[in-house]
Order: structure tokens, then C-alpha cells, then sequence
């Protein structure tokens, strides 16, 4: 019983903590600096939710922070740390706007499936080779997938502003995807698409397969507690290069969804921290497949919110992102916390 409340206290901190500062920090710099603070906290609040344009991209803004927090869950219940997400989402959608831009003369829908097939196995190399390191040679795959990640962003950055970019414009960035090769919108003039859909789906198929499926209660099992597995005859070891494998293709998917549905192109940085905030959000959710989804509708709108009203009250968006940055750090205080009881102290 004791152990229940100690996992529901954790969670709950886990959600109010740094949610509850991505309130209060905000609301103080603009009573503080904003000579109109009713206006801009009412563009805080309600400004992502006003209009069609600032819903339907708030809904796809949290639709990749989703697909990246649950490859990062993915990694987690397994016993893994997927610290790569970051370059695989980024060299995912490299690789997806290749396929995309692909002058051929195949339909459209196919070329769309054939882009996130090619993003996902980037995603999934970068990932199951980290998780091959760990088991073949038991080098930290937090580590390896880092180095990756740190090594491969420079060549796709590269790649964008050399092979891929488009010489029309001043941007680092490649053509516009054709019309019939992007996903469907469901939101105009936004952003929004069916990826939001796909990622829904997944993220309701995580949750039947760890929670209704044997397969799925040994993986849980082999990464809570692999040396309870090791006596139940489950071999922890196993779990390792799918679970990384599979991590690594969701964050190459958030990739696809990012150049194919809300970009339309593939420009130099656009993965802009999608790959961190997908952890700390999965660490906030507790790991569990469904609290993601008030996870991302709560962080994605105090994210969305934090950009607008610091948009008008003029304090530039170095602001909005110290704000996110608290709440990344305010999402480990419960595991510091929890860590510091473990030790005594």
C-alpha cells in the first residue's frame, strides 16, 4: 500500500511541479515587465486556443511532441535511455524529405509511405545500433546514442545547406514539398494533418501491447526489474536492440511528420528540441503511454502560450524558452527527490 502512494505521489509531483511553474513563471514576467499584463496573460491562456489557425497548430505542435515523448517511453520501459531521440528526429526527417522530393512518378500516397518507411529505419538504424553496443559489448547505450546523434547532426546539417538546399531562397532549407506529397491537413490555414491521428494510433497501440498482451508484461518486466526477470526465465538482454530499434523509429516518425505535415520542407535545425522535450515529457507522464496525452496537451500549450504572450509583451523569445527550460528541469526534481530518499539523505 505504502509503495502505491509512494508511485501516485511521485506521478503527481512529477505533473504538478513543473506545470504548476510554467504558470507561475510566466504570469510573474509579465506582471512584472508588461505595461498591458491583463492583455498579454489572456494571450497566454486563450491565445492558443483563439483561432482555427492557433488551435489546429497547437494540436499539431503537440502531435510531435507525442510521437517523440513516446519513443522516448518506448526506450524506458524497457530499461533503456534513448538520449539520441534528438538527431534521429532530425536525420529522419533528412532522409524523408529525400524520398519526398524524389522527382518520381510514383502517386503520391506511395511516395508518402515510402518516406516514412525511410524515416523510420533511419531512426531505428541510429537506435538499434546503440542497443547492439550495450548488449554485444555493454557500453552505455545513453551514452553511444548521444555520440550518435551529436555526430550525425553536423552531416545533416550539411546535407540541408549543400546537397538538399534549394537556391530560390535565403533559408538553409530544401524545396517546397509538392502539393500531393504532403499529408493531408485537417485544419486550414494550419499546420495540422493526419499525423495527429497516426500518432493517436500509436500511442493507444503502446498502451494495449505493455498493459493487455503477455509479450507486453514481460517487456515491462525485463525493464522494471531485470533480475526478477532473469528468475522468471525472461531474458532482459533480448529487449534491448528491439526496444532501442523501435524507440528510434518513433522519433524518426516525428521527423516524417515534422518535414511531410507541418513544415513541407526539411530546413537546417527544425527538430529544434523535440528529442529533450520528448524525454522530459515521458518522464513527467511516468512513463505511461496514455498520461502522455495530458502531458503534451498541457506542456504543448504553456509552450505555445509562453511564445505568444511573450511575443507581445516584447520580451523576445529567449524568454519563452528559459520558461520551458524551468519546466524541463522542475520534471526531474521528483526523481532527484526520490533518488535523495533512496540514499538516506
Amino acid at each position: 500500500m505504502k509503495k502505491v502512494y509512494s508511485v501516485y505521489t511521485d506521478l503527481i509531483l512529477g505533473f504538478l511541479i513543473p506545470f504548476g511553474a510554467a504558470l507561475i513563471i510566466p504570469v510573474c514576467f509579465i506582471l512584472a515587465g508588461s505595461a498591458v499584463p491583463v492583455r498579454i496573460l489572456e494571450a497566454f491562456f486563450i491565445g492558443p486556443w483563439s483561432t482555427p489557425w492557433f488551435l489546429g497548430n497547437t494540436l499539431d505542435n503537440m502531435t510531435l511532441l507525442l510521437t517523440a515523448s513516446l519513443g522516448a517511453v518506448i526506450a524506458f520501459r524497457a530499461g533503456c535511455f534513448n538520449l539520441g531521440g534528438e538527431g534521429q528526429i532530425y536525420l529522419g526527417g533528412c532522409a524523408a524529405a529525400v524520398v519526398l522530393l524524389n522527382k518520381s512518378s510514383l502517386s503520391g500516397t506511395v511516395m508518402l509511405v515510402l518516406a516514412a518507411a525511410a524515416a523510420m529505419a533511419t531512426g531505428s538504424i541510429m537506435g538499434g545500433i546503440s542497443g547492439l553496443l550495450r548488449k554485444k559489448f555493454g557500453a552505455s547505450e545513453l551514452i553511444t546514442s548521444f555520440l550518435l546523434a551529436a555526430a550525425l547532426i553536423p552531416a545533416g546539417d550539411h546535407f540541408i545547406s549543400t546537397v538538399l538546399r534549394s537556391p530560390g531562397v535565403n533559408l538553409l532549407a530544401t524545396d517546397k514539398i509538392a502539393s500531393g506529397r504532403i499529408l493531408a491537413k485537417l485544419l486550414l490555414p494550419s499546420s495540422l494533418s493526419v499525423s495527429i491521428i497516426i500518432a493517436l494510433f500509436f500511442t493507444f497501440l503502446f498502451h494495449f501491447f505493455i498493459h493487455r498482451t503477455a509479450l507486453g508484461y514481460r517487456f515491462r518486466i525485463a525493464g522494471a526489474a531485470p533480475d526478477l526477470a532473469g528468475f522468471a526465465g525472461i531474458d532482459a538482454e533480448k529487449r534491448l536492440v528491439p526496444a532501442m530499434t523501435l524507440s528510434g523509429a518513433l522519433s524518426g516518425m516525428t521527423g516524417f511528420f515534422a518535414v511531410a505535415g507541418t513544415y513541407g520542407m526539411c530546413y537546417q535545425g527544425f527538430s529544434g528540441g523535440l528529442g529533450w522535450n520528448g524525454i522530459a515529457i515521458a518522464l513527467i507522464a511516468g512513463n505511461e503511454p496514455l498520461l502522455l496525452l495530458p502531458a503534451v496537451l498541457i506542456f504543448g500549450s504553456i509552450r505555445a502560450g509562453s511564445d505568444t504572450a511573450m511575443l507581445q509583451a516584447g520580451f523576445g523569445f529567449e524568454t519563452a524558452a528559459f520558461i520551458q527550460a524551468a519546466v524541463l528541469l522542475l520534471a526531474a526534481l521528483p526523481f532527484g527527490i526520490r533518488y535523495l530518499k533512496g540514499r538516506g539523505l
